[in-house]
């Protein structure tokens, strides 16, 4: 079939089919349910699906494998399931096909992993390379005809299917990227930079489906085809969907959709299909305004690599904050203050104006440590600014926010003057008061540096103009005592890469650790806020270091704190005041957190190290 699909392209138009995850829901399967799953439970339904596209006039049908990838397998306990769903549903499809006596082409369906790769998120590239390879060869097996990679949103992504494709099997390949209202990808990649890095590849047929309807897409098809790219794709959204009794419903109307698969052919669209809420009846109009008709297409240029100029990430000249200017002029001192569990903030803003007056220079306002609820470390960092003027640093996770909610958080945090961020990832749900809460975690740490410098510079997550850039400073952290050091200053390194401007440890205990971490990251030339956290008694010491991961409490610091008995808070304070004193020509501040909110301790050690 592979000279099938090729001669094919080269004769005219081609229909492909229309969506299958929303179709399902349509006739009972619900959105919590694994629909890849159902190859296995319900091969009857899918067959059915495929022979009511068939029936519509499709020459194309994809594969039920849209998510059948170990990644998103996993969250459906079926990560050992890959090879065996991806045959059956291409098996499944060419009984479909047979049944119905239609010539149709069988395209494998390969999906995004779900999780962002580095260094957006966790996901190493050659990692997800071997999980599409598991994929693509298991569709090879089941006996599709060609590789259709679809709503993809990272070209990175994209090129890792390619790649992998390639290495087994000559099939032909038709790349689907997904872009947004503004004719970009969801990670700023426009039209023409698809062009020049996929088209050398070796794709046959380049294209864009999903995320809108038909009069968005065109105008992405239109460019593509002014920028020459060949044979093209279009399945576009049945319109944009709203929520009705529980179900996503598209109002774009069969004629209607069928009406722009006209225009999509006078653009040059070889392929045309549809993907979420179309359903049959889309795929029937297609097929009846598209007889006969052929598309005007471009001749297939020979390819060269398209210069692009990637958005420049740079912080707008204004954007130093106070805070960032005082690491480079003096020695600061900051003190974490947790937002309160109940609804009032008035006991913390005090506590910020009393160590203000013992000379702290900011505050560092926590986002719900140990994932235990608490009020929005946002609403308080407001409150507090509003009442006290002192500097506030504010933690930012990406636990509990989406990409969406992470930039409408920023953008509000600049909107009311919060201008010093902590980048974190934040302590997963299951060790805090819901464990069974979902955490979002669309991107890590680095992933939230990189969007912080996206809006310093202009621009948001998918290269669109936000006017006036935001003027963040951006905060990392650091475990000097991780148990795999390596990894943690290979992380930190990707976080200044990324944009990071100066570092937070966690709380310090051992003046070598201190001394070893300083080395390592000595050829960053940034400044570096140390963590203290003072010691309130040996039980706290015992429990600090054995239950707290990434703290680190030695043993000889343990041993003080057991022999100090009922003086053992000041013992601790003590063990933190030699520490400091030693160290304190060597970085740029100090990082104050306070044991089980008492400020006491805290405040003494700003008042001693703050006079003159």
């Amino acid at each position: 079939m592979v000279d099938s699909f090729r001669e094919r392209l080269k004769a005219g138009l081609i229909i492909c089919d229309g969506a299958m995850g929303t179709y399902l829901n349509q006739k009972g399967i619900s959105y919590e349910h694994c629909f890849d799953e159902l190859n296995l439970s319900q091969p009857d339904l899918i067959s059915e699906v495929h022979r009511e596209y068939i029936d519509a006039g499709a020459e194309i049908i994809e594969t039920n494998t849209f998510g059948a990838n170990m990644i998103r397998l996993t969250g459906s306990g079926l990560a050992d399931k890959v090879r065996e769903l991806n045959i059956k549903a291409a098996k499944i499809a060419r009984e479909a096909r047979d049944i119905c006596g239609q010539d149709t082409l069988i395209a494998g369906s390969i999906g995004p992993l779900g999780k962002h790769l580095q260094p957006y998120g966790k996901i190493e590239h050659k990692m997800a390379a071997e999980i599409y390879q598991e994929q693509i060869e298991s569709l090879l097996e089941g006996g599709v005809d060609l590789f259709m990679p679809e709503t993809m949103s990272n070209l990175v992504e994209m090129e890792l299917i390619v790649t992998a494709i390639k290495k087994v099997s000559d099939l032909p390949i038709v790349a689907h990227m997904t872009y947004t209202a503004e004719c970009k990808t969801l990670l700023g990649h426009s039209p023409e930079e698809v062009i020049a890095r996929l088209a050398p590849l070796g794709v046959d047929v380049i294209g864009a489906n999903c995320s809108v309807g038909p009069q968005k897409m065109l105008e992405v098809i239109e460019q593509l085809n002014e920028l020459g790219t060949g044979y093209m794709s279009a399945q576009p959204n049945a319109g944009m969907p709203r929520l009705y009794g529980g179900r996503f419903v598209y109002f774009s109307s069969p004629d209607y959709f069928g009406g722009y698969s006209r225009k999509f052919a006078d653009a040059g669209v070889t392929i045309i299909g549809g993907c979420c809420g179309t359903t049959p009846e889309h795929i029937k109009a297609v097929s009846k305004v598209l007889k006969d008709v052929h598309p005007i297409r471009k001749e297939q240029p020979t390819h060269t690599l398209i210069e692009t100029k990637p958005i420049e990430v740079k912080p707008a000249l204004e954007s130093v904050s106070p805070f960032l200017e005082k690491l480079s002029n003096k020695f600061v001192i900051s003190v974490e203050l947790d937002p309160p569990k109940g609804t009032n903030p008035k006991k913390l803003i005090k506590v910020a104006g009393q160590l203000k007056e013992a000379g702290a220079d900011a505050i560092n306002i926590a986002d719900s440590p140990m994932a235990r609820v608490r009020m929005s470390c946002l609403a308080l960092a407001y409150l507090i600014k509003q009442n006290v003027d002192i500097d506030i640093v504010l933690h930012f996770t990406t636990r509990d926010r989406n990409l969406m909610g992470l930039q409408s958080d920023l953008l509000g945090a600049n909107a009311v003057g919060i201008r010093d961020i902590l980048a974190l990832t934040g302590d997963p749900p299951s060790v805090g008061d819901y464990p069974h809460a979902t955490a979002v975690y669309d991107v890590d740490s680095i992933g939230l540096v990189s969007i912080i410098s996206k809006l310093n510079s202009g621009f948001d997550f998918s290269g669109n103009s936000i006017g006036k850039p935001t003027s963040f400073s951006i905060g990392m952290a650091a475990n000097p005592t991780a148990p795999d050091i390596k990894l943690e200053m290979d992380r930190l390194g990707c976080k200044i890469a990324a944009g990071g401007q100066y570092i937070f440890t966690q709380p310090m205990y051992d003046l070598d650790t201190i001394n070893s971490f300083l080395d390592r990251v000595a050829k960053y030339s940034r400044p570096i806020m140390l963590g203290i956290l003072p010691l309130v008694s040996y039980k706290h010491a015992e429990f600090m270091h054995h239950e707290v991961p990434g703290i680190e409490v030695p043993e000889y610091i343990r041993g003080r704190m057991r022999k100090a008995g009922d003086k053992s808070a000041a013992e601790g304070a003590l063990i933190s005041m030699e520490l400091i004193d030693k160290i304190k020509k060597s970085v740029a501040g100090l990082y104050l957190m306070p044991s089980f909110g008492k400020f006491s301790t805290c405040h003494a050690i700003v008042k001693e190290i703050a006079s003159p």
